[in-house]
């Protein structure tokens, strides 16, 4: 099995680091472009959209690993498209939108360039909504050809990787990956994680945007907090990789006592890290975010060793990942109410907030390219920067249904903008949110 499967299938989906890029437009440059032809999938009367899936229920079958189905996909697609083109379009212009099903188990740098060249050669779209999709190749290729991307999975990017890409690359519902390492260390610290040691394990994805990130930022603040990070670099290219620098992640840790642990850069390297922990006997206290995808650790109890989640505590971002439906009411907030609104209309439902995990993005996607394309001057070009002045200028209406707050508007390219402290609660054998949502510009 590779490590793209193994890491997908730990709770049915994964956020990996993307890779180094040059270039860019902004400023002056992005109103330049602005003023250019009109961008691919674009015509008189309508703007084509690829929506891209993955068939999470068929991987679930690989692995047995319990995790709430998201339901009929492409149904929600259509019931988007229904939905914008019921009011107004997309400035004015018909939707059409593009269900492509893409197969996670057999994620590699080629099936990505392939299914690229299937979205901006043969179907000419304007946008990708992006879900299953974590080779560093994808987001350049795209970018590249001038298709707008919007990102729907929880996949790490920093403002310098957002800036290399812009104006083609955005996400509706996650935040940047920078604001969140700073957020993520201040918790901690308040929550006394590193009271009385003098170190921390750090296991972190190695990959260019991760290493830029943690070196210049999170080794910094997390010396500033009074520790020393020992980083055990993840290279998550295979299964033989993955596993074997998990391995010997636990056993460093274990000969230099360190005995609390936090990840960085997702794949979900919190639950595959148990079980390398447990085959070498090491115990910890670790720390935990949406990125780890929590809902795993409730869902496959009786395969994360005894003790694992005791006294875990970070930072939540995505709900249906995070916490069940009875610590925080589902729906709630007016986002995500409108969002479960247009899909019951029609005929569409959800178990629980989990079982939205990816229709909440699709939504989320959904509506920020309504808000962008009718914000845009009459009878301007119809282009990735046209679009992207617009979300600048009226981004700051904008609400995530997949998260807290709002970080759109005057440059922003993550709609994420707050947080949430996240616990494992033992009497209740599950993880709570605890305290209001902090926005991420507080810190």
């Amino acid at each position: 099995m590779g490590a793209a499967l193994a890491l997908a299938l730990v709770g049915c989906g994964t956020m990996m680091p993307g890779g180094n890029t040059t270039g860019g437009t902004t400023g002056a440059d992005l109103a330049g472009a602005a003023e250019g032809p009109d961008g691919p999938g674009v015509s008189d009367d309508s703007v084509k959209v690829v929506f891209v899936a993955v068939d999470l229920d068929a991987v679930k079958k690989i692995t047995g690993f319990n995790t709430a189905s998201v339901g009929d996909q492409e149904a929600q697609v259509q019931a988007l498209e229904d939905w914008v083109n019921d009011h107004g379009g997309i400035g004015g212009r018909k939707l059409d939108a593009v269900f492509r099903l893409y197969d996670g188990v057999k994620d590699t740098p080629a099936a990505e360039e392939q299914l690229c060249n299937q979205i901006t050669q043969d179907d000419k779209a304007f946008a990708v909504v992006m879900t299953g999709q974590f080779q560093t190749n994808a987001r350049p290729c795209y970018a590249d050809r001038q298709t707008l991307v919007l990102d729907a999975s929880l996949y790490a990017m920093s403002t310098d990787y957002f800036d290399q890409y812009s104006p083609y690359l955005w996400t509706a519902s996650f935040p940047e990956y920078d604001a969140f390492v700073r957020a993520y260390v201040k918790v901690l610290t308040e929550q006394a994680f590193f009271d009385g040691k003098d170190s921390v394990g750090l296991v972190a994805a190695d990959s260019p945007v991760n290493r830029k990130t943690i070196e210049n930022l999170a080794v910094p603040l997390l010396k500033d907090a009074g520790v020393e990070p020992e980083v055990a670099w993840i290279d998550t290219t295979d299964t033989a990789t993955l596993f074997e620098g998990l391995t010997q992640g636990a056993i460093t840790f274990r000969s230099k006592k360190v005995d609390r642990v936090m990840f960085l850069g997702g794949s979900r390297l919190a639950a595959l890290f148990a079980t390398a922990a447990a085959t070498q006997g090491y115990e910890a206290k670790y720390a935990i975010s949406s990125y780890d995808n929590p809902t795993y650790f409730i869902n496959n109890k009786s395969k994360v060793p005894p003790g694992f989640t005791d006294g875990m505590v970070g930072i939540g971002i995505h709900p249906p990942q995070d916490v069940p439906d009875d610590d925080l009411p589902f729906p709630s907030g007016k986002a995500e109410t409108a969002c479960l609104k247009i899909y019951s209309d029609a005929g569409i439902t959800f178990e629980s907030r989990e079982s939205a995990r990816v229709a909440l993005p699709y939504c989320d996607a959904a509506r920020l390219l309504k808000l962008g394309a009718d914000g845009m001057a009459d009878g301007a070009s119809f282009n990735a920067a046209a679009w992207a002045q617009s979300v600048d200028a009226h981004g700051s209406s904008f609400q995530t249904a997949s998260g807290f707050g709002n970080a759109l508007g005057d440059g922003g390219r993550a709609a994420s903008g707050a947080y949430r402290v996240l616990k494992y609660d033992e009497a209740k054998g599950h993880f709570v949110y605890e305290g209001p949502e902090v926005p991420f510009d507080d810190e």
